[in-house]
């Protein structure tokens, strides 16, 4: 029987990736999004990945995206929670509804997806990946709550990790850090920036020397959920070219 995997965030960027990825390597994927045009074109692209479109802010959605999966597939084995948003700002400029906005997508639903997952997960004894940050493992400049949501995201990692290790259910933290994705783009507007000198600035910030491709990001979180990495959990692994280093 194939594994199945929910992926959030499935509509762009590295979330794209991964569905894409776990689809070619067997896996059932119901791609989440709020975009459901690109949805529809990862779908048309890759056998095996179902699209399933809304707002993960809300508990009763977390809870029906897993119910419509294991409705779907009859069992869950992969939890991807990928979603996420970026809003620039130190702590005196940031607006109170920013503020929540940023908890709500990237701390908020990881949490809630994970609480409705569990049972299932440990049925199959399964595995989390959160899609945290370098920046959920040390600080950066204008972005506190981007930092704050990351930062809880990797100790709920650790935190569920040690208390469902014997539950056979492993949960690990991606922590990437400039990705060649949508949200790079993004940022490179703020700046200022066309994408090829966002690639070249943020490059050369690096000590690698360039920005970490989506496809790598995919290669670890398939990797994760693996059994090969059955002994992994509780871990926060940066993918940031040397950054965290």
């Amino acid at each position: 029987m194939k594994k199945v995997a929910i992926v959030t965030g499935a509509s762009s960027g590295i979330g794209t990736a991964v569905a894409e990825l776990f689809a070619r390597n067997g896996f059932q994927v119901m791609a989440a999004g709020r975009d459901a045009k690109r949805l529809a074109a990862i779908v048309e692209g890759s056998g095996g990945v179902i699209p399933w479109t809304g707002d993960l802010t809300e508990r009763q959605a977390c809870e029906k995206l897993v119910l419509d999966c294991v409705g779907q597939f009859g069992r869950l084995d992969v939890l991807v929670n990928n979603a996420g948003i970026y809003l620039r700002g130190d702590a005196s400029e940031t607006r109170e509804e920013d503020w929540r906005r940023t908890l709500a997508v990237n701390l908020d639903a990881p949490f809630f997806l994970s609480k409705a997952a569990l049972p299932h997960l440990q049925a199959t004894r399964g595995t989390i990946i959160n899609i945290a940050s370098d920046w959920g493992l040390q600080g950066g400049k204008r972005a506190a709550a981007y930092c704050a949501s990351k930062g809880g995201l990797v100790l709920l990692t650790k935190g569920m990790a040690l208390d469902h290790a014997a539950q056979g259910v492993r949960i690990n933290a991606v922590c990437p850090g400039d990705v060649d994705t949508p949200m790079l783009v993004t940022e490179a507007v703020h700046d200022g920036l066309s994408h090829a000198e966002a690639l070249e600035k943020y490059g050369r910030d690096s000590p690698s020397g360039r920005v970490t491709r989506a496809d790598e990001v995919a290669a670890l979180v398939l990797y994760l959920a693996s059994d090969q990495a059955a002994q992994i959990t509780g871990a926060a692994i940066p993918i940031d070219g040397g950054n965290t280093a």
